[in-house]
């Protein structure tokens, strides 16, 4: 009998979210699988822009490199992250997340509260 608490990204439908260029996401954990608090994704980005310069009001968001790199700003900050390192984008906070390697990114993204692809969650920076 299958389970919603175990998921295998290859089972979950993928999706682009907005302001994104380039990107599939897979929503691994989310209010489908009864989570209320907090929503984990699968990101995979090719080369480019990512995620273009946006905010999520009222929500917070965690991004773990898997595999490539990427640049990343979020408050006047920059930074070239890869495989092991994380960052984290407060509420409200405009960020960018660009690959910069040849190979695509592969990310595991936490939000909280979920975001569902709200498009009141998503506003361009």
């Amino acid at each position: 009998m299958e389970s919603k608490y175990f998921v295998r990204p290859e089972n979950v439908p993928a999706y682009s979210p907005k302001n994104h260029v380039g990107t599939l996401n897979r929503r691994l954990i989310g209010p489908d699988n009864g989570a209320k608090n907090l929503e984990v994704v699968l990101g995979v980005l090719e080369k480019g822009p990512g995620a273009l310069p946006h905010v999520h009001p009222g929500l917070e968001q965690v991004c773990y490199i898997l595999e490539g790199r990427a640049h990343v700003e979020v408050a006047g900050y920059k930074r070239d992250i890869g495989p092991g390192d994380c960052c984290f984008f407060p509420a409200g906070e405009p960020h960018i997340f660009a690959v910069v390697s040849d190979e695509p990114v592969k990310v595991l993204v936490i939000y909280s509260p979920p975001y569902y692809e709200n498009p009141q969650q998503a506003v361009r920076a």
